[in-house]
């Protein structure tokens, strides 16, 4: 597996290349935005860990310039930023996971094998579950043509679970995508926030699965 690592903290970026490396990945360092980008579209890599904020070009710009081109390189995000909404801009702009710094590398070698097994498969710009339509650029999301109102992590749910329609979603998936790995988040969160979700999108479309988890109907 060959992995692009995009950070301009020298440190940072040894210290992740040395922890990949030991765990059999082929790594090169990218420390700029630019850079970054040109790698990530002729280097033929499995994934890219890519910081916010690089010199020359930000690293939300260089996922929204490769989703532009239909590139769907797995990228997890790494930023200093913490707060929700920049969360979900990482999402909203392309990126596959986000996690905050200072982080766990053990969380960090968990996330990247979790993308890495889902591969890059296309994504469409808009996303489509039956008459549920959500659209990441405008941050908009409509049911039967009537736009839904949903707070931030209420559509980081939907998002999270629009992406893998028809599938059981643990709540500990759940969690460790849509909430800050960093904050000991209780499990009972998932349950309020898919009540929340159920009220607004319809009861029927967002399924319990008796031990599992939920499933989003189409």
């Amino acid at each position: 597996m060959r992995l692009l690592v995009v950070e301009d903290e020298t440190r940072l970026a040894l210290a992740l290349q040395r922890g990949l490396q030991a765990e059999g990945f082929a790594v090169d360092v990218e420390s700029t935005g630019p850079a970054g980008l040109d790698a990530a579209r002729h280097g033929g890599y499995d994934a890219m860990i890519l910081d916010v904020m690089l010199p020359g070009l930000s690293g939300y710009e260089v996922v929204r310039r490769l989703r532009a081109e239909e590139h769907w390189l797995p990228v997890l995000m790494l930023s200093a930023k913490d707060g929700e909404y920049d969360q979900a801009d990482g999402l909203d702009c392309g990126a596959d996971d986000y996690l905050t710094k200072p982080f766990s590398y053990v969380v960090l070698l968990a996330r990247l094998r979790a993308l890495l097994r889902r591969g890059a498969p296309e994504r469409p710009t808009v996303l489509t579950v039956g008459d549920l339509r959500l659209d990441p650029a405008r941050r908009r999301v409509t049911r039967a043509d009537v736009e839904v109102a949903l707070t931030t992590r209420e559509y980081a749910l939907l998002d999270y679970l629009m992406r893998r329609p028809g599938e059981v979603v643990s709540k500990t998936e759940l969690l460790d995508h849509v909430w800050d790995a960093s904050l000991d988040t209780a499990p009972n969160a998932v349950e309020v926030y898919v009540g929340y979700l159920r009220r607004k999108i319809g009861r029927d479309r967002l399924e319990t699965v008796r031990g599992a988890g939920y499933r989003l109907a189409s």
